[in-house]
């Protein structure tokens, strides 16, 4: 349904009487706000947009009492500076030390590691991503033929010039050598992952299913913290920002007189 369609009918259908610290949101600004909340059903919708209307209101409010002026960015609405600057004058965010760093360092360390490279060939099996039927078939195809390389692996290029789908059968199946971000995601999250030798099963992805054999692997490398430091202190800083807002919007709640709904939550209405 179009916002103008929504905004006709609200003559027809029963809205919210929200106010905040006495200022009633006008029935017109929920319908439009709708659009950018969708849910399963009408109601919540539009409890969703209400919300993040009393947490706008909130905002503007605060802003004006406490005579907040801001220049606009590029691509900034007026409404945008205006929240930006309250926020800044009034969120007081701790900054992260070097310690939280580094913990969160040593404990995601798989995050920051080079992308293994892995020199493979393939042997494409090509069915239509919505061909269910076809796609059992193929499979069963895959692994009768990966059942035969096994005992006979020196065959795989043979075998690539003469059952594989991909132009790359013109080369005995060979890809090259792979990282992160040169193939369809679904097929390198497998592809990385494999040992050198013949894969044990069939790879699937959206073109169908892939023989796979390994003939080099270069395993990723962990990067040192120091070169990964500024973007680990760039997301926690993100992280404890959203939660200082948080808490902040809450304690603009807890001290308004806010009428015709119960606020549900900080975090989504204002951060989305």
């Amino acid at each position: 349904m179009s916002t103008d369609s929504i905004i006709a009918s609200s003559t027809r259908q029963e809205w919210p009487r929200v106010s905040i610290n006495g200022v009633p949101l006008d029935p017109q600004a929920i319908a439009q706000e709708m659009q950018y909340h969708p849910a399963d059903t009408r109601e919540e919708a539009i409890f969703l947009a209400a919300q993040a209307l009393v947490i706008r209101e909130l905002l503007e409010q605060r802003a004006a009492y406490l005579g907040v002026e801001v220049f606009n960015r590029a691509d900034e609405t007026d409404e945008e500076a205006l929240i930006r600057g309250l926020l800044e004058l009034e969120v007081q965010v701790p900054a992260v030390d070097e310690q939280a760093l580094e913990q969160f360092y040593q404990s995601n360390q798989e995050r920051f590691s080079s992308a293994p490279l892995v020199a493979a060939r393939h042997i494409l099996l090509a069915v239509a991503p919505d061909d269910v039927a076809g796609r059992s078939r193929t499979r069963e195809q895959a692994l009768t033929l990966l059942n035969q390389l096994r005992d006979k692996p020196g065959r795989f290029a043979e075998f690539a010039t003469q059952y594989s789908d991909c132009p790359s059968k013109e080369q005995g199946g060979a890809l090259g050598q792979i990282s992160s971000g040169q193939t369809v995601a679904e097929f390198e999250r497998q592809l990385l992952r494999l040992d050198e030798g013949l894969a044990g099963q069939p790879l699937e992805s959206r073109y169908g299913f892939h023989i796979v054999l390994v003939d080099q692997r270069i395993d990723g490398r962990q990067l040192p913290f120091e070169l990964v430091r500024d973007s680990i202190q760039a997301e926690l800083a993100e992280r404890v920002w959203q939660k200082a807002v948080v808490q902040y919007i809450e304690t603009l709640i807890g001290e308004a007189g806010i009428e015709g709904i119960v606020m549900r939550g900080a975090a989504s209405p204002l951060l989305q």
